[in-house]
């Protein structure tokens, strides 16, 4: 499928998908989180297809915002709406995606650039990175799980400090919080994570996506994660491969999981 804000390229078990608009530093507009999720999940539908990795095109921004010219004479009801179809087309559908999505945060990632790599399983940093939610010097709050995701990462009393000062931290006080995993230079980005997806993608896709379910729902209102876990711990049992894996363990060698 052609896009006008993506570059998707799929090679070794890996989809990369560039978000692609470098005269407005990737920021999202409503064409793009459409193109995103559409991206997404055909990647997802794509079984050769074991990891995403989401990024920005060029070397100063992952994404540096929403595209404010795109709602700046909003009502309510439109701020409103905006908020909650773009969660559920792009932001909560990334963090209940089956295959695994890496964050690789090239550069700015703020507001809506932040809130889209916090939906995201993991993040990995370039040096360079800077990253905030600013939208109160807007007068507005994010919108698109920041208030949500940031506090689950970094904590409550940090998570007040970023959104109330609408400052940015750099990569390594975003290691320092927890917020994202690892941290190298811009030109290592990208393969640091390959590999980092090239070690997941060894392992069963079947279990992977029945460990992200379970972790996702000790952050549910009113779902008991553990009870999900032992419910999809019981259906591993199940799979065929369950039965590759535990056959490969016993008789000494590496698994070739069927992925199913």
């Amino acid at each position: 499928m052609q896009y006008n804000n993506l570059l998707v390229e799929a090679q070794d078990s890996i989809t990369t998908i560039t978000i692609n608009r470098p005269k407005k530093l990737n920021a999202l507009n409503q064409e793009t989180i459409a193109e995103l999720h559409d991206a997404l999940k055909d990647a997802n539908k794509d079984k050769n297809t074991k990891v995403i990795i989401v990024t920005g095109s060029g070397e100063k921004a992952f994404v540096a915002g929403a595209d404010i010219s795109e709602f700046a004479h909003f009502s309510v009801k439109e701020g409103a709406n905006l908020a909650g179809k773009g969660q559920e087309l792009l932001f909560d559908f990334i963090e209940n995606l089956s295959t695994p999505v890496i964050a690789a945060v090239n550069g700015f990632a703020l507001g809506g650039g932040l809130e889209l790599a916090m939906a995201c399983h993991f993040r990995v940093a370039s040096d360079n990175a800077k990253m905030g939610l600013p939208e109160v010097s807007l007068g507005v709050i994010p919108g698109y799980g920041g208030t949500q995701r940031l506090p689950q990462l970094v904590g409550k009393g940090r998570a007040m400090e970023m959104i109330m000062t609408a400052g940015m931290i750099d990569a390594h006080q975003a290691l320092n919080y927890g917020l994202v995993n690892h941290v190298t230079t811009l030109a290592e980005l990208l393969p640091l994570c390959e590999k980092i997806a090239s070690k997941i993608s060894r392992n069963s896709s079947v279990a992977i996506a029945a460990a992200i379910k379970a972790v996702n729902a000790n952050f549910e209102d009113g779902t008991d994660g553990y009870k999900v876990e032992i419910k999809a711990f019981g259906k591993s049992f199940g799979t065929s491969d369950f039965e590759e894996g535990t056959t490969a363990f016993l008789e000494k060698r590496k698994a070739d999981f069927p992925g199913k």
